[in-house]
């Protein structure tokens, strides 16, 4: 399956995308609202300004994708493989990211306002000027990540992991 038959799908109603493998596709502006990407194969994807809202995409691989200013509000993405994704000005309000990998992501501006990152690997990922007020980092991974300018009201970082192995005492929120 390419890009224009999931659009064509799309547009007649069909959201289940389950395994696909759109290694290096563009889906450019798309809107895939709700879609089921489940287990997809999206690495080195181009998804920039795509609106996923809602969507599913549980352990799908993004590796290298380009999310720039894509929509994932409310979108399931547990589980997922992002490391190196760019996710610069995504709006990832209120999505569950809880165990997945962005290590080494640029999260660049995004907005992940109340967002669960549980037990998520944020190493080395670059979080300046990221939104974080409310989130849940609980247990997750912060080693080498770069926080500068990062909105943190009301996160919660009970049991992350910080620089050098440090870890956040119980019931931390800052």
């Amino acid at each position: 399956m390419d890009a224009q038959e999931i659009l064509q799908k799309y547009a007649k109603g069909e959201r289940n995308f389950t395994q696909v493998s759109l290694i290096q596709v563009c889906l450019t502006q798309a809107n895939l609202i709700g879609a089921h990407l489940e287990g997809a194969h999206l690495i080195k994807a181009n998804l920039k300004g795509t609106n996923l809202t809602e969507a599913h995409l549980a352990q799908a691989r993004l590796n290298q994708a380009n999310l720039t200013d894509a929509k994932l509000i409310k979108a399931c993405v547990v589980y997922a493989q992002l490391s190196q994704a760019d996710l610069s000005g995504a709006d990832l309000t209120n999505a569950d990211l809880s165990g997945s990998d962005l290590s080494f992501a640029y999260l660049g501006g995004a907005d992940l306002t109340g967002a669960n990152l549980s037990k998520t690997n944020l190493s080395n990922a670059d979080m300046r000027n990221t939104n974080l007020e409310g989130a849940n980092l609980q247990e997750a991974n912060l080693t080498g990540a770069d926080l500068t300018g990062a909105y943190l009201e009301k996160a919660d970082f009970t049991g992350a992991t910080m620089a050098n192995g440090m870890t956040y005492p119980l019931n931390y929120r800052v």
